[in-house]
């Protein structure tokens, strides 16, 4: 058995919960990242033989439109594949269920859906330190019940699981990442971003109109030198502090 994880994960939450839900299965594990912004990803094709764990991050309620972008190239040709979206503590609210066209479109076979929590990628003080040992531990134990049900070939019924059709109208970018005084110029965040925001020739500024938000920028620069506007961060996280006050579930659809 192969099994393959198809992740956009660029502050590695998404990454964490996928692993611990793959952790628990024997087979041969590869991976497709979709942060690869020169990535050819129609090359990518599967067999019926093939178990795909397709795992994205919510962002405010919809699958980033860039992975949902690069998801529908691939071959999945009847593969069965589990979905799994992640989000901060606030809602996922229509990302597990276009998640779910979107692999259907793509050839997948939906078998089984997760919606997990990690740790807010802006706001950081929304679950903190997640997913934690408790959410590995039911993670994988998730992991379990998925792999009986695939054993068991029991992946014909529709699955059914929450959102809605038409889906909720997708934000724009909103915050938008810039170097301060302390960039060295190394040039790692125009490398590594997923959107091909940052320009090599004026690597401090983002451009807008490409900028997706996903803090990919901010985590990986060795020197911190790269921010979000401090004072709208605040405003932000004072809008949802009531739907992240209470300790959100791991779900499981199956």
């Amino acid at each position: 058995m192969k099994i393959i994880r198809i992740i956009f994960s660029p502050t590695g939450g998404t990454r964490q919960v996928a692993e611990a839900i793959t952790s628990q299965w024997d087979g041969v594990l590869d991976e497709v990242d979709l942060t690869g912004a020169e990535t050819d990803f129609s090359s990518f094709s599967f067999s019926g033989d093939d178990i795909a764990v397709i795992a994205v991050p919510s962002y405010g309620g919809r699958v980033p439109a860039l992975a949902a972008e690069r998801i529908k190239k691939i071959h999945g040709n009847q593969a069965l594949c589990i979905i799994v979206c992640v989000y901060g503590n606030r809602a996922y609210e229509d990302t597990l269920v276009e998640l779910k066209d979107i692999a259907e479109q793509s050839g997948f076979h939906v078998a089984a859906a997760v919606s997990a929590v990690a740790e807010h990628s802006i706001m950081h003080q929304y679950a903190t330190g997640r997913p934690d040992q408790q959410d590995r531990r039911e993670l994988q134990g998730f992991a379990e019940k998925i792999f009986d049900k695939i054993k068991n070939a029991d992946c014909v019924s529709e699955l059914r699981i929450p959102g809605k059709r038409p889906y909720k109208k997708a934000g724009g970018a909103g915050l938008v990442p810039r170097a301060d005084n302390h960039c060295t110029g190394c040039g790692l965040c125009a490398k590594n971003c997923p959107a091909q925001a940052i320009g090599r020739g004026n690597l401090k500024i983002a451009d807008s109109k490409k900028c997706i938000s996903c803090m990919r920028c901010v985590t990986g620069c060795p020197e911190s030198a790269r921010r979000v506007n401090g004072a709208m961060v605040s405003i932000a996280a004072l809008a949802i502090k009531k739907a992240c006050s209470e300790r959100k579930s791991n779900e499981l659809y199956i």
